[in-house]
């Protein structure tokens, strides 16, 4: 009798689990927390290389600056491939942004279509 008892209140323990719209919520709730961490930790990275890209560009640019205050001819010749780098630096910031953008825009709108498809009943 009490192994039927037991059964019973197993079954009835796993019927609540899955009806129950707050524990729904909380997966609902928890798998967005997963999925903003993993965003946020994009952004971060990103943000990590633009800065990493920006900060070489200004090492670049006092060094081209220097070289030009200089007016030495091999001075003026380095400078060449100096700026042929920030202008390839600058290309990839460019990308940099652009890939974060198409990230946040992805996210946003992942967002909001699980936010309007949580609202549905199937």
């Amino acid at each position: 009798m009490n192994t039927t008892l037991d059964s019973f209140s197993a079954a009835e323990s796993s019927m609540e689990d899955t009806s129950n719209p707050s524990i729904t919520i909380n997966q609902n709730a928890n798998k967005e927390d997963e999925v903003d961490a993993e965003v946020w930790a994009t952004f971060n990275n990103s943000f990590r290389q633009v800065q990493s890209v920006l900060d070489r560009n200004r090492v670049l640019i006092q060094q081209v600056n220097e070289n030009h205050q200089s007016r030495t001819p091999d001075n003026m010749v380095k400078n060449v491939s100096l700026i042929q780098e920030l202008n390839g630096n600058i290309s990839k910031v460019v990308g940099l942004y652009s890939d974060l953008n198409s990230n946040f825009s992805t996210a946003y709108h992942q967002r909001n279509n699980n936010g309007k498809n949580n609202g549905k009943k199937a």
